[in-house]
């Protein structure tokens, strides 16, 4: 492979052809990458790319939209999270490497974070700009440097983000590459690679899990998920409803924390089933680039096949069609909005991560039976409830396997709260003071008042 062409999916057409980077590129790349930088130059930096992405966002969001189809009122939204992720770390970069003293009398002892070096991230094209932003601004925080791999749809943003670091940075503070999947566990078994951080599906991160435990490097892995959101019977259930509908069809249902199952308490089951199938009417599906519009195509053409395939086999498994389901046969990768109800916990909606436009919804026999069925997957990434009763909520989240619980609203992605998941979801965060110190070496110091035999 020479080259990688990336391809408009709302009309299929090309849009740019992009050279594989070279062996000698790519070993310029790793001896020219520097980590160990001054917190106030990371600082000033961070600041210095949230004004440049707020600047350049009409450029960037409609180069999100053309390369992966997200509707460009949501591309703005997927920049401002960058920018505001960028000055969240700023003003903590000096917090999270000053030295934390610590009582060992009568020796004097402190306990500090040191980056690790050269971090590869490898992630995924659903969100461009911000998986790269939110994996990578944590470690470039503590003071590591990244080189970038990121998915091949999307190498134009892939691009731009480093020359918005090259702009702003000192070079080497960012640098991508691009690079066919063979050559990517090379890369990881490198010296010169201290970490690895990886956004994408269960089976690809185990492979990338085990290449770096083989080379004991540290790892993050974000595997997606398969995401509860619980609507009890004291729940408001139009509200439940509404934000459901919204997460579940967000960004064309491509996200990883986007609600998959829908597990509804019986005795509200038919008054949010009304109330989602009316919201799901509501939505605007057409041009990503037109205003106003809220569903795009897919990414890619082979994904909406795969999610064409995983319809008909959740059908077959008894699922009944609640809305949608009609094929789009507009050139592209379009997929008409579904949502289906599913008769248990085996069927394939529920079984495996639903990426793209299609949303089940399961019927619970109250909070014990909606807890169970929260936790019957594979996966263990986020997961929303809702409830009138906090104090409910609160005793219910402890029973929750996932790395995140949202109450009363989606689940969503914050720089001030930790990401990540168990089970098959991963492990290790992204995000918060947890997320940065992921790729630090937290080096304990002890000073003794004398010398000791």
């Amino acid at each position: 492979m020479n080259a990688i062409v990336t391809i408009n999916p709302a009309t299929g057409a090309e849009l740019a052809e992009h050279p594989v980077t070279s062996e000698p590129e790519l070993s310029t790349v790793l001896d020219r990458a520097i980590g160990r930088v001054g917190a106030g130059d990371r600082a000033a930096w961070l600041r210095a790319l949230a004004a440049r992405l707020r600047a350049g966002a009409p450029e960037f969001a409609l180069l999100i939209t053309t390369e992966m189809g997200k509707p460009l009122d949501q591309a703005r939204a997927e920049l401002e999270k960058c920018a505001k992720a960028c000055e969240y770390y700023a003003d903590r970069c000096a917090e999270l490497t000053a030295p934390q003293p610590v009582d060992v009398a009568p020796d004097t002892g402190f306990v500090r974070a040191l980056p690790l070096g050269v971090v590869l991230a490898i992630m995924p094209w659903n969100y461009p700009f911000w998986q790269v932003f939110r994996s990578m601004i944590p470690a470039l925080a503590v003071g590591n440097s990244v080189v970038l791999k990121h998915a091949d749809n999307v190498t134009g943003s892939a691009r731009t983000v480093q020359a918005l670091f090259d702009e702003v940075c000192e070079p080497g503070v960012l640098t991508a590459v691009i690079l066919p999947p063979e050559r990517i566990g090379p890369l990881i078994d490198d010296p010169r690679i201290a970490a690895v951080a990886f956004t994408g599906s269960n089976r690809v991160g185990a492979i990338v899990g085990a290449r770096a435990g083989a080379a004991v490097k540290k790892t993050v892995l974000e595997l997606g998920g398969s995401d509860p959101f619980i609507v009890l019977a004291d729940a408001d259930v139009e509200a439940a409803a509404r934000a459901a509908i919204r997460s579940r069809f967000l960004n064309v249902g491509q996200s990883c924390i986007a609600a998959k199952r829908l597990i509804v308490d019986g005795s509200v089951r038919d008054e949010f089933v009304d109330a989602a199938v009316a919201e799901l009417g509501k939505l605007v599906v057409g041009d990503p680039a037109a205003p106003g519009t809220d569903l795009g195509p897919m990414a890619r053409i082979d994904l909406r096949d795969e999610l064409r395939r995983r319809l008909d086999d959740t059908l077959a498994a008894g699922a009944r069609l609640l809305a949608g389901g009609d094929p789009d046969d507009r050139p592209g990768a379009w997929f008409t909005p579904t949502l289906v109800e599913v008769p248990d916990p085996d069927n394939p909606a529920c079984t495996e991560e639903t990426f793209g436009p299609l949303g089940a919804v399961l019927e619970a026999d109250g909070e014990d039976m909606a807890i169970a069925l929260a936790n019957a997957s594979k996966y263990g990434l986020s997961c929303s409830i809702w409830t009138r009763d906090e104090d409910r909520a609160r005793a219910l989240a402890t029973r929750i396997a996932a790395g995140s619980v949202f109450v009363n609203r989606i689940s969503e992605s914050d720089p001030r709260l930790p990401v990540g998941g168990v089970k098959a979801s991963g492990h290790g965060r992204e995000l918060g003071v947890h997320g940065a110190l992921e790729f630090a070496n937290i080096q304990a110091v002890r000073l003794s008042t004398k010398e000791q035999a």
